[in-house]
């Protein structure tokens, strides 16, 4: 299908063309989420939660399982050793599956008590994570499995790249459901997305996160149900915020203002770039994924070297 753009700015035209073709490259899932590009060998990894399922997608096998059960797993990320972290709904941890299969579990709890569900995750290149802790995973319905609330907040977490105790690194009360969250391209800013809105915050030299202010308001589907809420969400490398939310994918300029809506055809929860040239954008819509080409490339990664620091 060809792209549609809705209240587009010609400086989002300079990212995207409005006559790129929208690519279904599989269909028939439950709810997508949690892309993540392997550069070097080709191929997609993303979680179909409902089904409790990883799939890999690749130009020459299209799509396949990757792996089934999956703890209903969410987002995925690599480190720089090429590990795989997935946020695991079922465990309430963030698991490290290395490239041998092995497993250990780099967060599961915050001062003695379990943590909620991990929901999305990120890697920085000082070899640091950082992931949010929405509570979704303990909810009675068919993205978690539902048990009691026990940490008492939804927060957003580091885990030091020595390991070692996790690190709450926003105000215990700062966001209702954390969601999606990523770097600018020199890691100096780290945006955060909750229901409606997205928080900017300065990261400091120790990792740690100040200066808390809003980057943009009104993403949420408020009343409008079925539309989207703030969820998945990636920097591109001028610095542009691209944030799945209501209608599509939101496209803010680093100055927080909106550059125009990619609009989807179902709700997208999450998205990421890939591809030769990383400027292939994969896009999780709901059933289904889809790809269209951008005329700009992902934010610098540290763990592909296309796209390193």
């Amino acid at each position: 299908m060809t792209l549609s753009l809705i209240d587009a700015t010609p400086a989002l035209e300079e990212l995207i063309d409005r006559e790129a073709e929208m690519h279904r490259l599989a269909d028939g899932f439950g709810f997508l989420e949690g892309p993540v590009w392997h550069h070097e060998d080709a191929y997609l990894l993303f979680s179909d939660i409902q089904n409790d399922t990883r799939w890999r997608w690749s130009e020459r096998d299209g799509a396949r399982i990757e792996a089934r059960p999956n703890f209903i797993g969410n987002g995925l990320v690599y480190d720089a050793d090429g590990n795989l972290l997935v946020c695991e709904h079922v465990t309430s941890t963030v698991a490290r599956i290395r490239p041998g299969g092995d497993r250990d579990i780099p967060a599961f709890h915050y001062r003695g008590t379990y943590l909620n569900s991990p929901n999305d995750v990120i890697t920085r290149s000082d070899g640091s994570i950082y992931f949010s802790d929405p509570n979704y995973g303990r909810w009675d319905h068919a993205v978690g499995v539902k048990r009691p609330f026990e940490l008492g907040f939804q927060g957003v977490f580091r885990v030091p790249n020595s390991g070692g105790e996790l690190q709450l690194v926003v105000e215990r009360d700062a966001f209702e459901q954390p969601n999606g969250l990523c770097f600018s391209p020199d890691e100096s800013v780290l945006y955060i997305n909750d229901v409606q809105d997205i928080t900017a915050y300065d990261v400091q030299p120790d990792g740690s996160l100040r200066h808390p202010r809003v980057f943009h308001e009104g993403l949420g589907s408020g009343e409008i149900p079925g539309t989207g809420n703030p969820d998945g969400m990636k920097c591109d490398a001028r610095g542009n915020v691209w944030c799945t939310a209501r209608d599509g994918v939101w496209v803010i300029a680093p100055t927080g203002d909106l550059l125009g809506i990619v609009a989807t055809p179902e709700v997208t929860a999450n998205l990421c770039w890939g591809g030769p040239e990383w400027n292939w954008l994969f896009l999780c819509t709901s059933t289904s994924l889809h790809m269209v080409e951008t005329k700009v490339t992902s934010a610098p990664l540290p763990y592909h070297p296309r796209v390193s620091r």
